[in-house]
């Protein structure tokens, strides 16, 4: 763990969550690059918590810490937050069933931290609406730069859709396959289909341009952003959950197809 600029903080509110105040609540504005936009970081670890919460701080978010389960779904239903810093291994209610909760009320982007190195757990979180991991120990700086390319992720905009040309308001048909950019929905054969931010996210920027194969690395910087760090096979479990919800034979697919040597484009539907 990279603690070295991470300045210490004081435990407070053993109750179980504190909100964490910077200039904002001084009456100075907030001129960092988060913009006073709202971080709620979850984890235990309340030293590990505070000099995550440190860091956000000094770039000007308005940050909020629980320490277990149950106070992080109070803390995410009263604040709101535009991005959520979730620890897998919390009391009272783990870091799985916080984010199926959260995901019923909430769309805020969600991070999961986890110490576990089953790839199982991974996929799990990132299944009920997780849209990124970072698998601990990692450093403080990395965890910063990955809320920030959250935050610049052109919701809506894959393949430059939602950029006020008009082009998210397209309804785009794949067969029995409909995707409305606009209303952010999607139905097979007529009947809605339930699909995280990041899932519709993958989906539109495949659908953007259904005649390129998207290689890793290019849908990641489609969806995630050109200055994304992490595993980028991320992408391919993002597909594999996709494909589940569409009900996409991965032997015959019919919307999305795997370019053997590149990744992935958009199929016709058939």
């Amino acid at each position: 763990m990279d603690q070295k600029d991470g300045p210490p903080r004081t435990p407070a509110h053993p109750a179980g969550t504190r909100p964490v105040r910077g200039s904002a609540a001084e009456g100075r504005p907030i001129t960092g690059p988060g913009d006073g936009r709202r971080v709620l970081v979850v984890d235990d670890e309340r030293p590990l918590a505070q000099l995550i919460a440190g860091y956000l701080e000094q770039d000007g978010f308005e940050v909020a810490l629980a320490f277990d389960g149950p106070t992080a779904v109070r803390t995410a239903r009263a604040l709101d937050p535009d991005v959520v810093v979730l620890d897998l291994g919390l009391p009272g209610l783990d870091g799985i069933e916080v984010c199926r909760v959260l995901r019923t009320f909430s769309d805020c982007y969600l991070i999961m931290l986890t110490a576990r190195v089953e790839e199982v757990d991974k996929l799990v979180g990132l299944s009920v609406g997780a849209d990124d991991y970072v698998t601990k120990p990692f450093s403080p700086r990395e965890l910063r730069a990955r809320v920030h390319a959250m935050l610049r992720r052109p919701r809506g905009r894959s393949g430059g859709f939602g950029n006020g040309s008009g082009d998210d308001q397209q309804v785009l048909r794949f067969g029995s396959l409909t995707i409305d950019v606009g209303a952010r929905e999607v139905h097979v054969d007529g009947v809605p289909v339930e699909l995280t931010r990041t899932e519709f996210d993958v989906l539109v920027a495949l659908a953007a341009r259904p005649r390129m194969a998207f290689g890793r690395r290019r849908l990641v910087e489609a969806v995630w952003g050109a200055d994304w760090v992490g595993d980028e096979h991320l992408v391919d479990v993002h597909i594999g959950h996709l494909r589940r919800k569409l009900g996409d034979d991965v032997a015959a697919p019919r919307f999305i197809r795997t370019v053997r040597g590149v990744g992935y484009r958009m199929g016709d539907g058939r």
